[in-house]
C-alpha cells in the first residue's frame, strides 16, 4: 500500500519530480488573486461547523440531518492527542507546516484508495484517500486557528466503471492562505499530475463529496440501498453537483428505471453537453429502452468529444469483447491504458480480453496492476483467485 508523505517549502511549488503523493502548488490568474485578497489577513474565530450545521438543516428534511455527520470534524479523543503534539501558537506558516509535519510524519498515513473516511476515521485508521486526508488536513489546521478549504480539481476527474455504466468520483485537494500566499496540498500518490483548473468550495459543498463518495463506493460494491441513500443526501446538500445527478441516474438504471435515467441525463446533457459519463449513462439507458438508433447516434458524438476519458474506451471494449470481437476489444482498452494507466477497472478491462484471448500470463499482470492500485477492488480479486493456479508470467511489456 504506497505510504505517504509531505514535501513542504515556504512558498513556490513542491517538486512535482519526486513521485511523493503529496504536492503544494500555486494557483494562478484571477482565481488567486480573487482568494489572495480575501485571504491575506489574519485568522478570524470562525465557527464553521455552527455555520454549515445552519446550512444542513436548511437543506435537509429532519429525519436525515441527525444521520450526517461533519467530515471534518474532530471528536474530543482526537482533539486531545492532537493538543499533545501541537502548539496553538507561533506564525501561520510555522503551524501549516507543524500540522502536515504532524499528519504525514508522525502519523505516517497510507493511501488507501476505498473506503472514504471523516477525518476521526482517517486519523484512527492511519489511512485514507484523498478525500479523506483533506477531511483530516481540514479539521486538525482549523483546530490551529488556520483557514483551510477544500479545492475541487475539475480537470482530473477520477471514475469507476462497472457493469456498463460510469461511476462518478471527485478528485480534492487541499487549499490555504499563509502569510498572502495561496497553495495547494494534493495527496493522491503515483505520477505527478500538472493541474490547470481549480475551483475552491465550500464546506456544504465539499459534504456532498464526501456523500457521493460513500455513495459511488457502494455502488461498486452492488449495496443499492445505502448508494440511493447517501448519493440523495450528496445531491439534497448540493442539487446541482454533477457527479451526484450522474450517480442518481445509475441508480435508476440499477432500479429497472431506465425511462427515469435518461431523462436526467436527457436534462443535464442540455446544461452539460460535454459530459462525458452522463453521454456513456445515457447510451446504456437507451440500450435498455431498445432505442438502438438513438445509443448509436450518441456513440458517435462520443467518438467526437472523447479524447482521454478512460472508461468510454472501456465501455467500448466489453461492447466488443461481447461482440466476440477480441481484436477491437483489445484496441479499445489499449487506448483506456494510453488515456490513464492509473485506473484499477481499465487493467480488469485488458485482463477479460487477455483471458479471452487464452494469454493468462498478460491477464495475470494486469490483474496485479489493478491490484497494486486498489487492493480491495473486487472484481480484480475475483480474477485474481481465478489466476492463481495459473504459471507466473514472465516479463511482460508496460504498453498492455
Amino acid at each position: 500500500m504506497p505510504r505517504s508523505g509531505v514535501d513542504a517549502h515556504p512558498g513556490g511549488t513542491l517538486p512535482g519530480g519526486s513521485g511523493r503523493p503529496c504536492r503544494r502548488a500555486t494557483l494562478g490568474g484571477g482565481l488567486a488573486l480573487a482568494l489572495l485578497v480575501a485571504g491575506c489577513t489574519t485568522y478570524q474565530p470562525f465557527d464553521s461547523q455552527a455555520y454549515l450545521q445552519q446550512r444542513i438543516e436548511s437543506r435537509l428534511p429532519k429525519d436525515l440531518q441527525g444521520q450526517v455527520d461533519v467530515p471534518f470534524e474532530l471528536d474530543p479523543a482526537v482533539i486531545a492527542e492532537v493538543d499533545e503534539r501541537l502548539s496553538p501558537a507561533g506564525s501561520e506558516r510555522r503551524r501549516t507546516d507543524e500540522v502536515l509535519d504532524y499528519i504525514f510524519g508522525y502519523l505516517d498515513l497510507e493511501y488507501s484508495l476505498s473506503p472514504t473516511r471523516n477525518a476521526v476515521g482517517t486519523f484512527r485508521s492511519r489511512e485514507g484517500n484523498c478525500l479523506s486526508f483533506v477531511n483530516l488536513f481540514v479539521g486538525v489546521a482549523r483546530h490551529q486557528r488556520l483557514n483551510p478549504f477544500y479545492v475541487e480539481v475539475r480537470d482530473y476527474q477520477r471514475w469507476n466503471y462497472k457493469d456498463g455504466v460510469v461511476v462518478s468520483r471527485g478528485h480534492i485537494v487541499a487549499g490555504i492562505n499563509v502569510d498572502g500566499q495561496l497553495s495547494t496540498y494534493d495527496f493522491l500518490p503515483y505520477r505527478p499530475k500538472s493541474y490547470r483548473d481549480f475551483k475552491p468550495i465550500d464546506d456544504l459543498t465539499a459534504m456532498a463529496h464526501y456523500y457521493n463518495n460513500l455513495g459511488a463506493e457502494d455502488l461498486m460494491a452492488g449495496n443499492l440501498d445505502r448508494a440511493e441513500e447517501r448519493v440523495r443526501i450528496a445531491n439534497r446538500l448540493a442539487p446541482t453537483f454533477e457527479k451526484a445527478l450522474n450517480n442518481l441516474g445509475i441508480i435508476h438504471l440499477r432500479r429497472g428505471n431506465a425511462q427515469e435515467a435518461a431523462r436526467l441525463y436527457e436534462e443535464q446533457l442540455e446544461k452539460h453537453p460535454e459530459n462525458v459519463a452522463f453521454m456513456t449513462n445515457l447510451v446504456r439507458a437507451y440500450q435498455a429502452l431498445g432505442r438502438e438508433d438513438e445509443s448509436e447516434a450518441l456513440l458517435v458524438r462520443l467518438e467526437e468529444v472523447n479524447e482521454a476519458n478512460p472508461f468510454f474506451y472501456v465501455y467500448r471494449g466489453e461492447w466488443a469483447l461481447g461482440e466476440g470481437d477480441t481484436a477491437r476489444a483489445l484496441e479499445y482498452m489499449r487506448r483506456a491504458l494510453r488515456a490513464d494507466s492509473e485506473v484499477p477497472e481499465v487493467h480488469v478491462g485488458l485482463v477479460k480480453v487477455y483471458l479471452a484471448l487464452g494469454d493468462f500470463a498478460r491477464a495475470k499482470h494486469h490483474v496485479e496492476r489493478a491490484l497494486r492500485l486498489d487492493a480491495t477492488h473486487a472484481e480484480a480479486r475475483e480474477f485474481a483467485a481465478i489466476l492463481d493456479s495459473t504459471p507466473s508470467p514472465g516479463p511482460i511489456d508496460e504498453g498492455g
